[in-house]
Parts: C-alpha cells; sequence; structure tokens
C-alpha cells in the first residue's frame, strides 16, 4: 500500500519472450550438450569399429557427466529413471543416483528475484524472511518465511532463466533418446518425450501450480488426514509461490513403527494417491518421496503440485477395464483397454507382453486376502519382470507407449515402492474395488469438468480442441 492508502502497483512481470531469451538458450545449449556430445562421441566410435557397447560404464559415464548439470535435465533423468522401461535397466539404475539439488541462489539473487516478483517493498509482507534457502531443488528454491500476521510460509522461488534451461536441455533429451534407440528398439520414447516435455513445461508455471492446489483441496476435501497447502495468493505471481508451511516429518522415518500405524500410513497414501485419480482422473505424477511429509498422528502433507497429471475419463475407464480383463482373461477387453489409452497396431505377441507388465503390477489388486505389496521384500520379481518384458519387446519389434500411459505407470510403480518401504500388510483388493463399485465414465466426465471449470485448469485435451482452444 501507498501512504495515501491506494495499493501499491506491482513491477510487471518478465513476459515469456523475457524470461527465455535466446542468451540463456545459447549458454545453456553451450553447456549441456558438452555433457551429451561426449557420450554421443563415445558410443558412436565404438560403433564404427563394431566393439560391442559396455552398457554398464556407459551408463555410468553418462551419469557422471549430467551430475555436473544442475536444473531441468537433472530432473528428466530423474523422471527417467523411475518410468518402467523408458531406459534399459543399467541406464535407470545409474541415472536414479543423481541428485536433484542444485546450489541455492546467493542472498542478492534472492533479493532481486524477489523484488522483480513482489515488487521493491516486498519485505513489507514479511516478518521474517530468511534469504536463506530451507530446501533448493533442480527448478526452484523453498524459503520458510513468517508473514507479518505470523503465519508460516513456505515460499517457492525459481531460479532466473530457467525457462532457457528447460527449452535447451529437452533438445538434448532429444539427443540422448536418439542415443538409446540406435542400439535398443524395444521402446519408441517419443510419446515419452512429448509427455516429458508439456509437463515440465507446466511446471514451470506457478500460477497452473496454485490452480492445481485448489483442486487437490477440493478433491480431498473430505479426507481429514491429508492436508494440501494453503495458497497466499497475493504473495504469488507465476515464478514466486507462497503458501502455508505443514510441518512433518519425512515418510521414511516411519519405517521401524508398527504394523498398525505403518498400514494407516499407506492407507493414507494410497488415498492420496488413487481417490483423485478415480473420482476425477486426476493423478499426482510425481512419486518422489520429498514430495510427502507425515504429521506425528499419521496424516499426510502433500507439498509439490507442479506434475500433475489429468486424463480423459475414457482413460481411467480403461484401467479398470483392464482389471476386469485379467481377472475374466478377457482378450478382447484387454485389446480395448489398450486401444483406449492409445496404443495402435497391437499384434498378438504385442498384447501378450503388455498383459504380462500389466498382471505384475494388478497382482495385489486381484487377491482378496491381506498381504504385502511384494512378497519377496526384495523387488526381485518387478525386476526380472521388466527385463523379461523389455526383452520380449524388442524381440517382436517394440511398441510405442501413449503419452497417458507415461506418468500413470510411473505413479503406480512409484507408489507401490512406498509400500514396499513401509512393509504394509493391507488388503489392497478391497481398497480397490471401493475406489472402482460405483463408477461412471460419464459421471466422472461431468465431476472432472466442473471441478477443472470453477478453478480454471486446462487439459492438453482442452488445448487442442478448436471449440475450447482460444
Amino acid at each position: 500500500m501507498t501512504d495515501d492508502g491506494r495499493p501499491r502497483e506491482r513491477p510487471a512481470r518478465p513476459t515469456a519472450r523475457e524470461e527465455n531469451t535466446f542468451g540463456g538458450r545459447f549458454r545453456r545449449y553451450a553447456q549441456v550438450s558438452g555433457a551429451v556430445a561426449g557420450q554421443a562421441a563415445r558410443f558412436a566410435g565404438r560403433r564404427a569399429f563394431s566393439r560391442p557397447l559396455d552398457r554398464d560404464a556407459h551408463a555410468g559415464q553418462l551419469r557422471e557427466a549430467l551430475g555436473g548439470l544442475k536444473g531441468p535435465l537433472m530432473k528428466v533423468a530423474q523422471m527417467m529413471a523411475t518410468i518402467p522401461d523408458a531406459l534399459p535397466a543399467e541406464y535407470a539404475s545409474e541415472l536414479a543416483q543423481l541428485q536433484s539439488n542444485a546450489p541455492p541462489m546467493g542472498k542478492p539473487f534472492v533479493r532481486r528475484r524477489m523484488v522483480s516478483e513482489l515488487g521493491p517493498d516486498w519485505q513489507d509482507h514479511f516478518a521474517d524472511f530468511p534469504l536463506e534457502a530451507a530446501a533448493a531443488a533442480s527448478l526452484g528454491q523453498v524459503h520458510r518465511a513468517r508473514l507479518t500476521d505470523d503465519r508460516e510460509v513456505a515460499c517457492k522461488l525459481q531460479y532466473p532463466n530457467i525457462a532457457a534451461a528447460v527449452d535447451a536441455d529437452l533438445a538434448q533429451l532429444k539427443v540422448i533418446f536418439s542415443l538409446y534407440r540406435r542400439y535398443d528398439k524395444a521402446i519408441n520414447p517419443d510419446r515419452i518425450y512429448e509427455e516429458i516435455a508439456a509437463r515440465l513445461r507446466e511446471e514451470l508455471d506457478y500460477e497452473r501450480e496454485a490452480r492445481n492446489m485448489r483442486v487437490y483441496t477440493q478433491m480431498l476435501a473430505d479426507v481429514p488426514a491429508l492436508h494440501v497447502p494453503e495458497v497466499v495468493a497475493e504473495l504469488s505471481t507465476r515464478r514466486l509461490l507462497t503458501m502455508s508451511w505443514l510441518e512433518g516429518r519425512p515418510l521414511l522415518g516411519f519405517r521401524e513403527r508398527p504394523v498398525e500405524e505403518r498400514n494407516a500410513l499407506a492407507l493414507n497414501m494410497f488415498q492420496a494417491w488413487y481417490l483423485p485419480f478415480y473420482r476425477y482422473g486426476i493423478i499426482h505424477g510425481d512419486p518422489h518421496l520429498g514430495n510427502y511429509t507425515v504429521r506425528d498422528d499419521l496424516d499426510v502433507n502433500l507439498l509439490d503440485f507442479g506434475c500433475i497429471r489429468i486424463f480423459p475419463p475414457k482413460f481411467v475407464e480403461g484401467v479398470i477395464d483392464l482389471y476386469w480383463a485379467l481377472v475374466r482373461n478377457d482378450r478382447d477387453l484387454a485389446v480395448h483397454a489398450y486401444e483406449s489409452w492409445g496404443f495402435a497396431d497391437l499384434s498378438r505377441e504385442v498384447v501378450d507382453v503388455l498383459n504380462e507388465w500389466a498382471a505384475f503390477l494388478y497382482a495385489p489388486l486381484m487377491e482378496d486376502r491381506t498381504r504385502l505389496i511384494d512378497e519377496t521384500k526384495s523387488g526381485k520379481t518387478g525386476r526380472q519382470t521388466v527385463g523379461r518384458v523389455h526383452q520380449r519387446l524388442r524381440e517382436i519389434g517394440g511398441v510405442t507407449p501413449p503419452r497417458e500411459f507415461v506418468f500413470m505407470d510411473r505413479a503406480a510403480v512409484g507408489l507401490g515402492s512406498v509400500f514396499m518401504h513401509l512393509s504394509a500388510e493391507i488388503n489392497w483388493h478391497k481398497l480397490f474395488m471401493s475406489l472402482i463399485e460405483d463408477f461412471d465414465v460419464d459421471i466422472m466426465a461431468e465431476r472432472q469438468s466442473a471441478l477443472l471449470d470453477e478453478v480454471g485448469v486446462e487439459t492438453d485435451e482442452r488445448r487442442s480442441s478448436p471449440v475450447l482452444s482460444p
């Protein structure tokens, strides 16, 4: 506010063009392409001299090359490591070791960024704003601050020039994919690339993330054990997101609790992930354990809403159809389910391979008994299944996963790993049936549309519609 009581105007926000400059892209291209080009040269040299590729060694070299690069490519590498069969096992294992933490911005940077987002009097909004970050990640950092009304808040501040880095890193991701495709044609990554690019660009828009948080607040309003931060709209912009601070501890710190408590926590996580999916066709696409904290009463805090996937209701119907196809051994229904997801040119051999992977994912849901999510307690079955599926896909000429399949598969595996860590013993079948027993695709479509219209969230399908596009 000004001295005469009028609202103070904020400085004009940088436009997308200003945020994504040629100079910024050029510098990032030079930085990233050097790391990727070195690996490409080694790969090409071995091909030229017909030398076999040591995939373990090459994967380790790629991890080391990318390990010095912070920002979007680091986040993409971690995504790839958690999307089943998107990369060979050797590469997924190495890339999974990459850490997403980036060096935080220095104090002068933080001051300048806060001025650019809230204006020169930005500190007047806070009773306390530590310039040191509470947490730093690949696209931005979080400051734990206190408002003048004593509310504790998390201020998520985006790094400068990050849009330029995203464009440059996505270009190099295509190079990485092309290297992979030269010697392993089991999975065509074209749609995987498109999906990662779309979700990563959405994560740059903190105004969209704020709307995602409102969506989740409404979807989970009837689940008292799940908590979503409250957006502080007057202190949020496209590159600054201010929200209430939710106190909690890392989920893995509860692995040694009594089984009853671990089961209760697993149930809360199941609801956080799948209640939105089967009621609204929406899922949290990032299974990183750092996106969740746990309160002493085992309530769960959901902390990050940048990577949210909204599915067409028909896709959700296909997930349920595939379950019944496996239960009833109904091949035609399975084909219908895969086609409703976007798989094309489904030969009998491809369907058999897809069914093998689906049977592994659905297995805990098909047994009406209390059990561990993985009764080997090692993940060995999953690794063996992935390896067998990958080999068979390579033998029959490969497959192109549709875009919607990518993050659904990733989320399912991510949630399974949470349950493995907790050693939860639950009747997963009953949980699943409670979510799908009254499913009606038309009712879901109406429910989803009403919610997204109310909050103002666009989907990929709405953007591409000639009727709905501006």
